[in-house]
């Protein structure tokens, strides 16, 4: 017996021996984009509570007084700061699609795989347009 055969032997709750099927990994198993979307979505709820500390650290430097703020400017005016500025705006406009559409859901509505796929599609493209949508305008503004 290999390692393989052993690791799909098991026994009952009386002690026979029986195999059992070994679970497929990531590296075989391909995951739904339902899965994806779900799996995303509590991705980005982490990220926006760790990104809002952050946005929040940036008003506490403001009512801290004007060196403070200049120094936490620098930061969200730095590749890295927009760079993690423009993360969160993602997460914040993928969470809202993504929340939106498990309204949907508990309403009853979507639940079929079609629809579901259309739809975790359509909110992948609704998060990247309205960031870019935010951003150019933002810009826009700004120039």
């Amino acid at each position: 017996m290999d390692a393989r055969e052993a690791l799909m032997t098991g026994t009952t709750s009386d002690g026979k021996l029986v195999r059992r099927p070994l679970s497929p990994h990531l590296q075989v198993y391909k995951l739904p984009l339902t899965a994806i979307t779900s799996i995303s979505h509590r991705i980005t709820g982490v990220a926006l509570a760790i990104g809002t500390g952050l946005l929040v650290s940036w008003l506490m430097a403001a009512a801290a007084g004007p060196i403070a703020f200049a120094e936490a400017q620098a930061f969200m005016g730095s590749f890295l700061g927009r760079l993690m500025l423009f993360g969160w705006t993602l997460a914040l406009f993928y969470h809202f699609c993504n929340g939106i559409r498990h309204l949907a859901w508990d309403a009853g509505y979507g639940y079929d795989m079609e629809t579901a796929t259309r739809t975790g599609w359509l909110t992948i493209g609704g998060a990247v347009g309205l960031t870019l949508f935010a951003w150019i305008l933002g810009y826009a503004l700004l120039g």
